[in-house]
């Protein structure tokens, strides 16, 4: 008799992990601590319940990499794509969804499925040894046992904590007539690289400026269930400033060890760095801009900065309770524990951002582990589709740049690489305008996304998933 494959968290992860599973052909029990353990976010014990909005976000793959998403998952037989699309409510181009109707969809799928049990109680250890194929997909309010438990495996100093995440910019959006390249001192890398760094000068006006916007811009409140700490080494920038004026000059914004290329002769008041954020070069991170401003006000605040005055943010920055691992450390190109290979994650826990994006890792997760079970072949999504670009991020396309520099990430243009030839004319030959051209490159990044999709599917050895 075979063994059941065991997927601890009945989230959008878990479920859509126990459905590809059982899709595939494996047994799966599927672990749901609701509603013998409840959680303060929750409100049911319905399977995939949304605690948080009811938007899966943009739909469209033409122009969205969330929506270039969508339309990968439901080539893939996504049950959480195909429940949001039967139980969608008007939300303009993007798909919101009726949250009760969703959620019950997903959970009568899932008990009808003849391979799929389902078993109601916390795990609230490591999983038993005779559990040889586990997927861990419990989200950002994973138990402190579970936690405490993970942590002993995975040598993580801590999981759940304060997160002040900086903002991470697309690189062509970033005005290199007034931003340089250059690392301070001019001193290479451990790669020989001694330009690592994109500078964005200030004089003090600016600096100034700048200080007065950041403390009175509107900061995000704390929930009354994340009574977590900072972590160590990752105060907020406002933080910081309102420990004096001059304490960020000193600190991520000190001018030292660093010329202006484009003007030699002055020095700067103040410089703000952005660092390379994954291997393609597309992403670039703000360093030491971790921030607890609300959105619409670090948008503002931070195109105030010379060099960033059109920035278009690939995320912006915040502070929530967090529970993920150093996933590029910790895990192989199939998601498994490094350390324990039974063990697989899924879900927000990986470090991704988003319903959408969790219950994506989750498809993977439980595809992998069918394969593996059942004895098949299967290879990773290529690096070109929206899945496969998400699998890269968290497995291996972030660039250490120290502890905790790991941050969870929706999926973005900038994860995916850029088109060989990036569009300039169109069919008439006439040159694009640079809205035109960016609405033709998003459209080929899609078209090109599918195709290579479609090759990858008919390759597989895995059956697609029946209807």
């Amino acid at each position: 008799m075979t063994l059941p494959i065991h997927v601890i968290g009945g989230g959008l992860a878990g479920s859509e992990a126990a459905w590809q599973i059982a899709q595939a052909g494996a047994d799966v029990v599927l672990h749901e601590m609701r509603p013998v353990r409840g959680t303060d976010a929750h409100q049911t014990d319905k399977l995939a319940e949304l605690v948080c909005s009811n938007s899966f976000r943009a739909d469209d793959w033409t122009g969205n990499a969330v929506g270039l998403l969508h339309a990968e998952m439901r080539r893939l037989g996504s049950i959480i794509m195909s429940a949001g699309d039967l139980h969608q409510v008007p939300a303009g181009g993007a798909l919101a969804v009726d949250r009760d109707g969703f959620a019950a969809e997903v959970t009568r799928r899932l008990e009808a499925h003849p391979r799929i049990s389902i078993a109601r109680g916390e795990v609230a250890c490591l999983p038993p040894a005779e559990w040889d194929s586990v997927i861990v997909a419990t989200g950002p309010l994973t138990s402190q046992a579970l936690s405490d438990a993970i942590l002993g495996v995975t040598g993580e100093g801590q999981l759940s904590f304060f997160d002040a995440i900086a903002p991470i910019i697309h690189l062509e959006s970033v005005d290199m007539n007034v931003a340089w390249r250059q690392s301070r001192y001019d001193k290479e890398g451990p790669g020989g690289d001694a330009a690592a760094y994109i500078n964005c000068p200030m004089d003090r006006d600016q600096y100034e400026a700048f200080i007065d916007a950041l403390l009175a811009g509107p900061k995000a409140e704390f929930k009354d269930w994340e009574h977590v700490p900072y972590f160590d080494g990752c105060l907020p920038i406002e933080v910081m400033a309102e420990r004096g004026r001059e304490t960020l000059r000193h600190g991520p914004m000190k001018p030292v060890g660093l010329t202006n290329a484009h003007n030699p002769t002055v020095k700067p008041w103040a410089v703000v760095q952005l660092r390379q954020d994954n291997a393609l070069g597309t992403l670039w991170n703000m360093v030491g801009f971790q921030t607890k401003l609300k959105h619409g006000a670090q948008s503002d605040v931070f195109r105030m900065i010379p060099g960033l005055e059109k920035a278009v943010f690939a995320r912006l920055g915040g502070l929530h309770r967090n529970t993920f691992i150093n996933s590029p450390r910790l895990l192989d190109g199939a998601l498994r524990l490094k350390a324990v290979p039974r063990l697989r994650f899924a879900g927000q826990v990986t470090g991704v951002e988003g319903y959408v994006e969790s219950a994506a890792v989750g498809l993977l997760a439980g595809r992998f582990a069918a394969a593996e079970r059942l004895g098949r072949s299967i290879e990773a999504p290529p690096a070109t589709t929206a899945l496969g670009a998400l699998l890269g991020h968290i497995t291996g396309g972030h660039l250490d740049g120290g502890a905790r520099s790991f941050q969870p990430m929706n999926i973005n243009y900038g994860l995916i690489p850029p088109l060989e030839d990036a569009p300039r004319r169109d069919a008439e030959g006439r040159r694009m305008g640079s809205k035109e051209k960016g609405r033709t490159k998003k459209r080929q990044i899609g078209e090109r996304a599918l195709a290579d999709l479609d090759a990858w599917l008919s390759a597989a050895t895995v059956p697609e998933p029946a209807e």
